[in-house]
């Protein structure tokens, strides 16, 4: 199957400026093609997954990757469909988030072999040494105001006010596409739908000033069955760094999809094949309970973005929490499974009778209801059923010094920390 209909197939084709040209040259033979990232953060999350996966599958098929992360366009703001202007950063906050993008990019995409390895490339290095003049005159005459004002970014934010730093934001985007038509004969640029504005911004401008054709792919933006996006601006996202959102919650994301999602989301986020996909779809719609697809999608992802042995120390850390086996798992396993779990820091001070604490600490709201639950046998320091009422921790409850983990019941879990 040719690379741009296994695309389509796998749902990850949105608009294209032509679609049958982009067909072509994509058979033709190998196409160069960037896709951009901007630092708005010190890491990137499952939305920018997606088309740096579809970055990947190209690469896969012999085609050419640049991965283009924005020191420049960073220290603007893109204002697509935000409601507000963004808070503009220091150059050198940008620069650390830019490092950090780089490295996580470095992951997905083979930098080192074949003719078709993939290049990084910051338009910082372009644009720093850019004087306004110049712009204006090189590339700002090539915009009418009336086209700039035609993008839906820039409609949606004429009536609460859009500055003109981010009203030129679709100029600098166009100028990537221009320079790296220029230097490195880029023809096709990948992004998110929400981008089309932009991205179409460059095929304008490398038609009137270099009179050349350029492609544009978007892919679409993901949201569950009930239309939630995944991302930092809708408060869910699901981060790659692993000090952001650990392998074991990861794990617990794609665990939890609902049935309407899985099968769509194994053919957008996995490289499994068609073939395969369709096997687990058979499976799965045969027995949904036994969620196979969302377990195999859980597999496929944190191990692509984290690892095996990531992969597996999250299951192991489900399966123990599962079964409330504390004592299976190391205090990092811990920290990471239970990382949103109500937490109290204990102060020198405290009681650390086993009702005083349990109050103090927020797990129960009185000594009356603590008392109930230590007799009833509810209440686990540790993994281990603690019925004494005169029960005091101790150092050696202490778990390699630094936390005590207690279980009220089956499933709620509260952290001590030292």
């Amino acid at each position: 199957m040719n690379i741009f209909d296994e695309l389509k197939e796998r749902g990850l084709v949105f608009q294209t400026t032509d679609e049958e040209a982009l067909r072509k040259a994509l058979e033709e033979g190998s196409v160069s093609y960037y896709t951009g990232y901007d630092p708005t953060a010190d890491s990137l999350h499952l939305g920018h997954l997606v088309a740096i996966l579809t970055s990947r599958r190209l690469q896969l098929a012999g085609h050419k990757p640049y991965a283009l992360v924005g020191g420049a366009t960073g220290l603007i703001g893109d204002p697509s469909f935000k409601d507000a202007e963004r808070s503009l950063q220091t150059k050198d906050t940008v620069d650390g988030w830019v490092t950090k993008i780089q490295g996580q990019l470095s992951r997905f995409l083979d930098f080192e072999n074949g003719d078709n390895k993939a290049v990084m490339v910051n338009n910082y290095d372009w644009f720093g040494s850019v004087s306004f003049i110049d712009f204006l005159r090189d590339i700002g005459k090539y915009f009418t105001v009336n086209y700039m004002m035609s993008k839906e970014s820039v409609k949606k934010r004429i009536e609460t006010g859009i500055s003109y730093t981010e009203f030129a934001y679709q100029i600098m985007q166009g100028y990537d596409f221009y320079e790296l038509n220029d230097k490195h004969n880029v023809t096709l640029q990948i992004g998110g739908s929400d981008q089309w504005g932009n991205m179409t911004a460059g095929t304008e401008l490398l038609r009137r000033k270099a009179d050349k054709t350029g492609h544009v792919m978007t892919v679409p933006l993901i949201t569950d069955s009930t239309g939630k996006k995944f991302g930092k601006s809708e408060g869910n996202a699901v981060w790659l760094d692993a000090d952001k959102t650990s392998p074991y919650e990861m794990y617990q994301f794609w665990l939890n999809v609902m049935d309407a999602d899985a099968i769509r989301f194994l053919k957008i986020f996995t490289f499994l094949t068609l073939d395969e996909i369709e096997d687990i779809r058979v499976q799965f719609e045969a027995a949904p309970h036994e969620r196979l697809a969302q377990k195999t999608l859980a597999r496929e992802v944190v191990t692509l973005v984290h690892g095996e042995e990531a992969y597996k120390e999250a299951v192991n850390i489900t399966e123990q929490l599962f079964a409330g086996n504390i004592k299976g798992l190391s205090v990092k396993e811990l920290k990471q499974g239970l990382r949103g779990v109500p937490n109290y820091d204990v102060k020198a001070d405290d009681n650390l009778n086993i009702v005083e604490i349990l109050v103090t600490a927020g797990v129960v709201n009185s000594k009356r209801q603590a008392r109930e639950d230590v007799q009833n046998g509810a209440i686990y320091i540790n993994g281990d059923r603690i019925q004494d009422l005169d029960y005091t921790l101790s150092d050696q409850d202490k778990l390699e010094n630094e936390l005590t983990v207690i279980r009220r019941g089956k499933k709620k879990y509260f952290v001590l920390t030292y």
